[in-house]
């Protein structure tokens, strides 16, 4: 089996990539990689340096040389500068928002 058939886990969450309250769940980093680069990712999230260095880390991670939850962290970072929010990371702030 190559490396490229190989699912690589994270723990999971839930991104709010389709509009307020409406959410996409990951459990993979090929999952990441895919809602980066889905045509739901924010056109303008896609020229942030935090979008380009989550999908570089989800590459790497996807091809074994880094550690999943580093991939994850930078997608969470991408998300947050893309003004969306992730579940369940985000649960105790929005709790104190309402």
């Amino acid at each position: 089996m190559n490396n490229s058939q190989i699912q690589v886990p994270i723990r999971p969450l839930h991104v709010e990539i389709e509009g307020l309250a409406r959410y996409r769940q990951a459990h993979t980093v090929d999952e990441l990689a895919g809602l980066l680069l889905s045509v739901s990712w924010p056109s303008y999230g896609k020229q942030l340096s935090e979008f380009h260095r989550a999908l570089a880390t989800s590459l790497d991670a996807m091809a074994l040389y880094l550690d999943p939850e580093i991939a994850r962290d930078a997608f969470v970072k991408a998300a947050h500068a893309a003004g969306m929010h992730v579940l369940p990371d985000d649960m105790s702030e929005m709790k104190m928002a309402s």
